[in-house]
């Protein structure tokens, strides 16, 4: 069963093999949704200062019946932060909004700002700011793993090339019909884990006849296809809902995509409309 299945980190820590996504979750919901995926016997919990349901997520926690050190908890330092100080301030404020003694992993959400994203400017020095602040609480054991998400090649370069502790997760927009291969491969060279959000492509793949032809073809949903897909890649899925029933379909993934299936999946082809999602920008939106 996938829920009891793990990745080790670079640094030995064992991660889940499948987390649940909580990106647009109200922070209301969010402590319910952490306590039913718990029950259904997810260990895995992504969050981030910019969905506004770190303290939810940590009342989940406080009320969900399982010890902390059986859980791992991620969040992300907000885009925006590009300094050393902000970045040690976020930090300990995630902490303190969670009521945690420790984070098992934070990352940074993305190498540009949001208002920046997809522009010029990669923010290589405050990258590399917000790095030495993650590496710092690390260090101090506040954090067990650090990480980035949504960082292109020449952001990762900047990293590794400045850092004290290498980047144990990449965080990335990977699903069927939208499979950055090259990103994936070179990530996967330097030691560093791909974790996948939005694996079933913020429900547009449903739409797709092809991707719902082979998920019928193996008696599977296509939510169950795209997390399978996924972790075929030897990425880590992490889809995202508050349906109880949803979470115990998403992990009842227990079947073997064939090969030649897979290189069909892998060149569906590219998704132009994300729906609702298309005004966000590592859905091709922007916000200014």
């Amino acid at each position: 069963m996938i829920l009891k299945e793990n990745y080790n980190l670079s640094n030995g820590i064992e991660i889940p093999k499948l987390g649940l996504g909580t990106w647009m979750i109200e922070n209301a919901d969010v402590a319910q949704a952490v306590v039913d995926a718990v029950k259904i016997g997810y260990r895995h919990i992504d969050t981030a200062q910019a969905y506004a349901n770190e303290s939810g997520v940590g009342e989940g926690i406080r009320a969900c019946g399982v010890n902390r050190e059986e859980l791992f908890i991620t969040t992300k330092l907000a885009a925006e932060v590009k300094s050393y100080e902000e970045a040690v301030s976020a930090i300990d404020q995630s902490l303190v909004a969670m009521g945690l003694d420790y984070i098992d992993m934070m990352i940074i959400h993305s190498p540009q700002p949001w208002m920046e994203f997809g522009e010029e400017d990669r923010f290589v020095e405050g990258n590399r700011e917000a790095w030495r602040a993650l590496e710092e609480a690390y260090e101090a054991g506040k954090l067990r793993a650090i990480g980035v998400s949504n960082f292109q090649k020449e952001d990762l370069d900047n990293i590794l090339s400045a850092c004290k502790v290498n980047p144990m997760v990449n965080q990335i927009l990977a699903h069927i019909s939208n499979t950055p291969k090259d990103l994936i491969e070179y990530t996967q060279d330097q030691g560093i884990l791909v974790e996948a959000y939005s694996p079933i492509a913020h429900g547009e793949l449903l739409k797709n006849q092809k991707v719902v032809d082979i998920a019928e073809k193996y008696g599977v949903s296509v939510p169950q296809l795209s997390i399978r897909y996924d972790l075929q890649l030897g990425l880590l899925p992490l889809p995202k809902t508050a349906n109880p029933e949803h979470m115990k379909n998403n992990a009842e993934v227990d079947f073997v995509i064939s090969e030649e299936d897979m290189e069909i999946l892998k060149n569906v082809e590219t998704i132009k409309n994300y729906g609702e999602a298309s005004v966000m920008p590592v859905f091709g939106g922007k916000l200014k």
